[in-house]
């Protein structure tokens, strides 16, 4: 018998990691929206951190540190902030606690905060397993607004320069971030830095950069093009809720879908259709419907899968079936006629709304018939919608290969058209995982997948996500609360448009 070794220069075996968008549906969607809402990312939260991380650029660079010094200010500098608003800011009142105030908790003792612990990279209980803490999560949309830019893992001045009032703000910060342990007293002299202090002298410099104004006014040749498209995102979002405020309730993307993707509004309001990009925004706001339906789909056909060690692994009849016995016992045709309307008085109308309206996200036919409806819209939108909608049009189970499975299931029973949808995730979900493969820096193969096929039968090594791709609406709007540009009632969740936001945007009666 013949034993063979090696190669040595690599690993034996497969690594096994889950990977990101396993249908890759998600990228015209996420390239509209980086195009769209420049400068605000998904998981920024706080206007008042742009303002941190421009004072400790600024701070920096009159004091020449270098770039271990500013990383090291900077982690202790997070630190403190968590510590000063777990002390001082109300969990469940707007707009919440400063980043890592629940990982501080361990170092904070009878208001004692232990600020070299936490802040520690080494330490038993770091705030922040980054090497940059959060200032990784802000230094790409605080590039772009231009109040700070990278170096060497810290933060240096921006081309928009801190103004004096915003450095003073944090000045105590820097001095106090020094001390290895803060007692209640130096806290409590901390507490104008905490979220929901009441003075927030940063905000009329935020709010001028983020609606592209200089002492109340826009003047467009001050301004280069993703402020344009970031300013015209705050004028269309800030007419979406003078529209419809009471949607405000459902969240602020709501209040953007009734005004924007479906109706009339956005070519025949006055302010609406002279809005930069509010068509690109209805094609963006109804792809993300078949987006969702996608995430959801896999999601699902996921969850009815076992694991590698378990007893409830799938055959691919068994997956073909879970989405098929679902099914109506109807032809494809009789099921599209049955949809609601997609287009009235030649306007998007709500079909995506009422077919989930009362229904379980997670029903997959509630997902296929979300899929039906963007392939009809496929044909129905025009100019600039439908240019966003398709994006570029080579994507994978985008709405035009649905369109094109319409026309060739028409007349086939609905089950059918189910097995195809089945057959088709798989085939991607594969293609997707191969293209991610690679070797690790021992040679051995990582492959990017939760699910995996074993001598015809399917098994999965843990559950894939189904939540919606966040269009940055709901962080965009809560900014412009923070800038008070729009109010919201917390009594019944409503909202409205403030004077002074109607006046810098320009989006008033």
């Amino acid at each position: 018998m013949a034993l063979m070794e090696g190669p040595e220069w690599s690993q034996r075996g497969i690594e096994q990691r889950a990977g990101r968008y396993p249908l890759r549906v998600e990228a015209p969607v996420l390239r509209a929206i980086e195009l769209l809402v420049p400068g605000i990312s998904s998981v920024t939260r706080y206007v008042r951190y742009y303002a941190l991380y421009a004072a400790l650029g600024a701070h920096a660079a009159e004091h020449d540190l270098d770039g271990a010094a500013s990383l090291r200010l900077l982690r202790r500098s997070e630190v403190v902030l968590a510590g000063v608003s777990r002390l001082h800011d109300a969990p469940d009142a707007w707009p919440g606690m400063a980043h890592a105030v629940d990982e501080v908790r361990h170092s904070l003792h009878a208001d004692v905060l232990h600020v070299g612990a936490a802040a520690r990279m080494d330490g038993d209980q770091p705030y922040s397993p980054r090497r940059s803490g959060f200032w990784s999560q802000y230094l790409g949309p605080s590039t772009v607004l231009g109040t700070a830019v990278n170096e060497d893992d810290a933060p240096r001045p921006g081309r928009h320069a801190c103004p004096p009032d915003v450095a003073a703000l944090f000045a105590p910060l820097w001095s106090d971030a020094g001390a290895d342990v803060l007692d209640g007293a130096r806290l409590e002299a901390l507490a104008p830095l905490a979220m929901q202090a009441a003075e927030r002298p940063e905000v009329r410099w935020m709010r001028g950069l983020f609606t592209a104004t200089r002492n109340g006014r826009h003047d467009p040749e001050e301004w280069g093009p993703d402020d344009h498209r970031r300013r015209a995102t705050f004028r269309m979002l800030a007419r979406a809720v003078h529209l419809h405020g009471g949607d405000a309730a459902l969240g602020w993307e709501v209040c953007a879908r009734s005004a924007v993707a479906f109706g009339p509004e956005a070519e025949t309001d006055p302010v609406l259709r002279h809005v930069d990009n509010v068509l690109g925004w209805r094609g963006l706001l109804l792809r993300n419907y078949s987006v969702s339906a996608w995430r959801r789909l896999w999601a699902a056909l996921v969850r009815s899968i076992g694991s590698q060690d378990g007893d409830a692994d799938r055959s691919l009849d068994e997956l073909r079936a879970w989405l098929a016995d679902p099914m109506p016992a109807t032809s494809l045709r009789a099921c599209i006629g049955e949809l609601p309307d997609t287009m009235g008085g030649g306007q998007p109308a709500p079909a995506e709304r009422q077919i989930m309206q009362d229904a379980d996200r997670r029903d997959p036919l509630v997902n296929v018939k979300l899929l039906l409806v963007g392939g009809r819209r496929t044909g129905e939108l025009s100019g600039e919608a439908r240019t966003t909608f398709l994006g570029t049009q080579h994507d994978i189970l985008n709405p035009l290969w649905v369109a094109r499975l319409i026309d060739d299931f028409a007349d086939r029973p609905m089950r059918d058209l189910a097995v195809r949808l089945v057959d088709d995730m798989l085939a991607q979900a594969r293609r997707v995982a191969l293209a991610k493969t690679h070797p690790d820096a021992n040679g051995r193969m990582k492959v990017f997948s939760r699910v995996h096929e074993r001598g015809g039968r399917y098994y999965k090594t843990g559950d894939e996500g189904d939540g919606d791709i966040g269009t940055r609406l709901h962080q965009a709007g809560d900014f412009a609360q923070q800038l008070g540009l729009l109010d919201h009632r917390a009594e019944d969740g409503t909202a409205s448009l403030t004077p002074l936001g109607a006046d810098l945007l320009e989006v008033g009666e």
